[in-house]
């Protein structure tokens, strides 16, 4: 018997189509936005770690869109790079992740649990990212093993050029 669960399967228990509910309790159907306090309501990250201004396409237990505006305020320009700010790549990573953390805080198998990084694998930086651009990320769950640990695809963009990419793993702490 496998452990893993596949999803984005027609056979998969986490797979829905028509209705269902926002972070607000609101029942939504089609395409789903979460706001920065829907956002808050779901994962504990807080300024100056929370990096993802909003979600604007959710698809339960199956993959979310993302986006975050890169502004020069944010304190890592300060030091990266003097004359040249530049999004660090470990940044962009954690964004995508915050994206993909959205999806397994949703799952109902797993609530209530803090998810952390387990791995990453296949991370590639393609564009640099610079104040003004608006990074849109994107996650898709590929796998959860025994309900503790997930496996996702991640992209970020910038105007519609890849800027980062990569397998992201997750496990569930207590």
């Amino acid at each position: 018997m496998s452990t893993l669960t596949p999803v984005n399967s027609p056979e998969s228990p986490t797979s829905v189509s028509g209705k269902h509910q926002s972070p607000n309790g609101a029942a939504v159907t089609g395409k789903t936005i979460f706001t920065l306090e829907d956002i808050q309501k779901l994962l504990p990250h807080r300024y100056p770690f929370a990096l993802v201004d909003r979600i604007i396409e959710y698809v339960p237990g199956e993959r979310a869109v993302g986006i975050k505006n890169v502004t020069f305020n944010e304190p890592h320009f300060q030091g990266h790079f003097p004359g040249r700010p530049i999004m660090p790549g470990v940044l962009i990573v954690e964004a995508m992740a915050q994206v993909g953390g959205v999806v397994l805080t949703q799952l109902p198998e797993v609530a209530g649990g803090l998810f952390m990084f387990a791995g990453i694998d296949k991370v590639r930086f393609r564009r640099q990212v610079v104040p003004g651009d608006q990074l849109v990320m994107s996650a898709e769950l590929l796998y959860v093993k025994r309900r503790r640990f997930g496996k996702m695809q991640a992209r970020a963009e910038v105007d519609g050029q890849l800027a980062a990419e990569g397998e992201l793993m997750f496990s569930l702490v207590d």
